[in-house]
């Protein structure tokens, strides 16, 4: 398979498109004043051409912060687009369709993967679409875009998650999460007072969770917001941590980016040395793959405003490149599987 990628920082959808010639699926990356127009031309350009698309910012070898990118899958695939609607009260409603695609394009576990884009309430959503994935073994990458809309086949949704399910052809599919932080000290919670709603944590051991997260690292209240991009929490799932990322400060609470419950336990993480783990990736995804034909991957905003800061953005984005062709969303919470995650790299690599 072939992947593309084309942009415009200037928001020309276009020029973004140019050269793109029978794709077999269309992924669209775009702002939030001309998403509707965006979604519009495309499905004007290439009729019937599975797509999906969210509001936010892309890559290859630069980042598109307020144009548009597009990604396309050419050559040796077959692909099927299609949307859950009502994610926030009942997502499960949809999920024959879901059924449906996955028959039709012969979904298996080494030449198949599900990549989403979503518009919210992501920890439900992932659960209804693992029940169809699972007994499958088939993995899911994909995240959250801004604005609380998605598109799929040239339509524009609300409370939706737009999915693809693509097959390789010609090759085998292999899923990546990466994670640049570990745990700190020997420092555990018990979560306590949460809003699931709200995604808020009241307590930690039984304390305001505000003081508790100062008073370890010595932050201010204002400090908070970006401590927590070296400072996450992780949520103990068996030998796995999901990554919480603080969102703002709630009265003497901490209002989250996912979903933590009462009695839930949480580590205290810390960021580890990211080069080191982005070369680690890189060399596991060499080991598993003697010919990449393309990397799609989704990125943590925090992750593109933390290496932003530190100078690493560009460098990390041609250290990727050298796995060969690879892309993707800056997006705004990351999905691996069943797993919501924060602060974190999910990808998909095609043989």
């Amino acid at each position: 398979m072939k992947q593309f990628f084309g942009s415009s920082q200037r928001g020309d959808l276009k020029e973004a498109v140019r050269g793109l010639q029978n794709p077999q699926l269309i992924l669209l990356m775009s702002n939030q004043e001309q998403f509707e127009t965006h979604v519009q031309e495309l499905e004007r350009l290439y009729p019937r051409v599975p797509s999906i698309g969210c509001i936010g910012m892309s890559y290859d070898t630069k980042i598109v912060e307020k144009g548009v990118g597009v990604v396309a899958f050419c050559e040796g695939v077959s692909a099927v687009a299609n949307v859950l609607e009502q994610v926030s009260t009942m997502p499960v409603k949809y999920i024959e369709r879901l059924q449906r695609d996955v028959r039709m394009v012969s979904a298996s576990q080494k030449d198949t993967i599900c990549l989403d884009f979503c518009s919210g309430n992501d920890a439900c959503v992932l659960t209804t679409i693992y029940t169809v994935l699972k007994p499958l073994h088939i993995s899911l990458v994909g995240g959250t875009g801004d604005g609380g809309r998605v598109s799929a086949n040239g339509q524009i949704y609300e409370d939706a998650v737009a999915y693809a399910l693509v097959r390789n052809n010609h090759g085998k599919i292999k899923a990546y999460k990466e994670n640049i932080y570990h745990q700190m000290g020997n420092y555990r919670f018990i979560a306590s007072a949460t809003d699931k709603s709200k995604y808020i944590i009241g307590a930690l051991n039984g304390q305001p969770a505000k003081q508790v997260y100062q008073r370890i690292l010595h932050v201010s209240e204002q400090e908070i917001l970006t401590q927590t991009f070296k400072n996450p929490f992780g949520k103990l799932n068996g030998g796995d941590t999901c990554i919480v990322s603080i969102k703002e400060v709630n009265g003497s609470a901490l209002a989250c980016f996912r979903q933590v419950n009462d009695s839930d336990v949480l580590a205290l993480l810390e960021l580890g040395d990211y080069r080191a783990i982005v070369k680690d990736t890189i060399r596991a995804i060499r080991q598993d793959f003697s010919r990449i034909s393309a990397v799609f991957s989704i990125n943590c905003l925090f992750r593109y405003k933390l290496f932003s800061e530190d100078n690493y953005m560009q460098e990390y984005l041609k250290e990727m490149g050298t796995l060969g062709s690879h892309a993707g969303l800056v997006g705004y919470g990351e999905h691996f599987n069943n797993q919501f995650i924060n602060q974190s790299m999910s990808c998909v690599v095609f043989e």
